[in-house]
């Protein structure tokens, strides 16, 4: 998408900076909502990435970029999936025709991309204390500058959060402001009591709200006049009593999209010494009623003709993926044993448990963004007999490792953890790549970990993981693998017992899950044995110790971190075979990995198929592998 023309974005294509923005007429900014808007939707539908949550910020982000002094002014958008607007406003409206690709800008805050992103955030839930620590920051320097965090009420239902509010709040002399964006969802629809809170008494305000504006309406200088005193009366009707708490100076809420509310209160905060919590009220999707319809099937999309519509049984057509291999097994492991209970930290859709939230809606449990309860909670059910299935993402669980040691594995209790995501994502980056689950996971004692390298394989680990007495993992990639049908019976494998897949001379490959297509493409290259290793721990011990002397070369092949990798196991294992063998080891090289499309990464680290063969060769002729 080019740049917006002056003709269809006459005030948009004149901002390269909040400067600009700054310089406008208080009277053009709906204007330029609707401008920015519309050009959200035409950018993002080209490109794809996450749609509902930044049309829900368009008015908030115009607001506090205009009223604030940013840079100087530090924002600090908690997750990040909202700041398209922000990233036009910026000075990098052209660059969003890149968004998410392959050497383009990233669909969340970065500090390399540009000043105005103050704080890199993706995982959610860190932006109070982020601004936290540049308000103190600002304070300890005699600067005169306002931290914001902007954070949503899913984000806010996580204990970080409310870690940071408690010492937020004890903190009176900084000049902090938490702008709580209310729209009464993060990705799965909102759980918990913080929701309940936030929403109970919402209908009862808006519905006063609603009939004063009509009473008030024909007399301008009174509704006015109602606008300045509304702040004063809601106090009585909503939960600002729980923020005062903190210690914060709770406002709000007020409607996110009313410039005319948000400015003048945005104004009025500004110049309010100590912490400041402002609760404004939005809705994912504004002003595009398919998204205002529908904000899930909206969140994250793929290019799309927005004059039409996404089709939901077209998203959902295609290739089997390894997520609905997970929520099928899950559905039908439920059916054969009652004791199995289904947990995801608001990953209900993304996690593949759409169908089984409807279908054992007793035994479905969203916990909220909340992985370290998640996994303590799996493990008090675990301790009394249940069955526990934790679906969750492989960025997501390093969130919740020392629940996962401490109150899972020390305690050797029968946890699934059904991990998607593994290995490089795409076009959500750095942030978001499974790339260090199986370096975190093996170090632990008790575990049992599985890596599939097909879609029946992943049906079948899934029932060796519920069957096994003790803490058990599968871990798997995004998207689908191999095009295997998964078998409709499940049996155990055996554990610990690798899988011969070519017989060759010389080089034995040794692939972990995701890695096995690559592998047997190298392998008829390089006339290679090929194993599927299945499991990641145990591992297959005795067969590697026999590849160890019949082959001069063993070569570890693995979609996770080459330092802590399970390479570095399988080359000790080889060395105690007492072997003339050498080791190599292939995987993701020592650097964060941008995002793009999920081949081309591969292909550039050396992983895909001509890659492993000329690693392969390089390191038999002596030179340096790709690390």
């Amino acid at each position: 998408m080019n740049a917006p023309s002056s003709t269809t974005y006459p005030l948009l294509s004149a901002i390269d900076t909040p400067a600009d923005l700054r310089a406008l007429d208080r009277k053009a900014l709906p204007a330029l909502a609707d401008e920015l808007r519309q050009f959200l939707l035409e950018s993002v539908s080209r490109t794809g990435g996450h749609l509902s949550s930044n049309l829900g910020t368009v008015e908030l982000t115009i607001a506090l970029h205009y009223v604030f002094n940013t840079p100087d002014d530090r924002i600090v958008w908690d997750v990040g999936h909202q700041t398209y607007g922000h990233k036009i406003l910026t000075g990098r409206r052209e660059q969003m025709a890149g968004l998410r690709q392959y050497g383009g800008i990233s669909g969340f805050p970065r500090r390399c991309e540009s000043e105005y992103d103050t704080f890199g955030t993706a995982h959610s839930s860190t932006s109070i204390s982020a601004a936290l620590g540049m308000a103190v920051a600002a304070r300890n320097r005699g600067e005169d500058r306002r931290a914001i965090a902007v954070i949503g009420d899913g984000a806010m239902s996580a204990g970080m959060a409310f870690e940071a509010l408690n010492n937020a709040g004890d903190t009176n002399d900084i000049n902090l402001l938490v702008v709580l964006n209310d729209n009464e969802m993060s990705i799965s629809p909102p759980v918990g009591a913080l929701t309940k809170i936030l929403a109970r008494l919402m209908p009862t305000y808006n519905a006063a709200r609603s009939a004063g504006k009509m009473v008030l309406g024909v007399a301008p200088p009174m509704l006015d006049f109602a606008r300045r005193v509304e702040e004063h009366v809601k106090g009585l009707v909503t939960p600002g009593t729980l923020f005062e708490e903190f210690g914060f100076n709770y406002v709000g809420p007020i409607d996110g999209h009313d410039l005319n509310a948000l400015l003048p209160m945005l104004q009025e905060l500004r110049h309010q010494k100590g912490p400041q919590f402002l609760h404004v009220i939005t809705r994912k999707g504004q002003g595009y009623k398919l998204a205002e319809a529908d904000p899930i099937l909206y969140h994250g999309v793929s290019t799309f003709d927005h004059t039409k519509g996404i089709k939901s049984s077209a998203k959902a057509a295609g290739k089997l993926t390894y997520t609905k291999v997970f929520g099928d097994w899950l559905c039908d492991i439920a059916a054969q044993d009652e004791r199995v209970v289904g947990i995801t930290p608001a990953m209900r859709e993304g996690s593949g448990l759409v169908r089984f939230a409807e279908t054992y809606p007793d035994r479905y449990f969203d916990v909220g963004i909340a992985e370290q309860h998640a996994v303590t909670f799996a493990a008090g059910l675990a301790a009394e007999g249940f069955k526990p299935i934790v679906a969750i993402y492989s960025t997501f669980l390093q969130r919740a490792y020392d629940q996962l040691i401490h109150d899972v594995a020390l305690q050797n209790l029968p946890v699934v953890f059904a991990i998607d995501r593994a290995g490089l994502v795409g076009a959500d980056g750095a942030t978001h790549h499974g790339a260090f689950d199986l370096s975190y996971m093996t170090c632990i004692p008790n575990m049992l970990i599985m890596a599939p390298a097909d879609e029946n394989e992943c049906r079948q680990m899934l029932y060796t993981a519920y069957r096994h007495d003790g803490p058990s993992a599968v871990r798997y990639p995004r998207g689908g693998g191999m095009g295997i049908e998964p078998a409709a019976d499940m049996a155990e494998l055996p554990i610990g017992k690798a899988e011969l897949r070519r017989e060759g001379r010389d080089i034995a490959l040794l692939a972990f899950g995701s890695m096995l297509p690559a592998a047997l493409e190298a392998g008829e290259q390089l006339d290679a044995t090929v194993i599927n290793m299945r499991f990641v721990k145990p591992l297959d011990k005795a067969l590697i110790q026999t590849l160890a002397k019949t082959h001069s070369l063993l070569v570890t092949i693995e979609e996770n971190a080459i330092i802590g990798g399970i390479g570095s196991e399988v080359a000790r294992i080889a060395a105690d075979a007492d072997a003339n063998t050498k080791t190599q080891r292939l995987g993701l090289p020592d650097h964060f990995i941008d995002h793009g499309d999920h081949k081309r990464l591969l292909a550039d680290i050396g992983l895909d198929g001509i890659g492993i063969v000329q690693q392969v060769k390089r390191f038999q002729d002596g030179a340096q592998i790709i690390e």
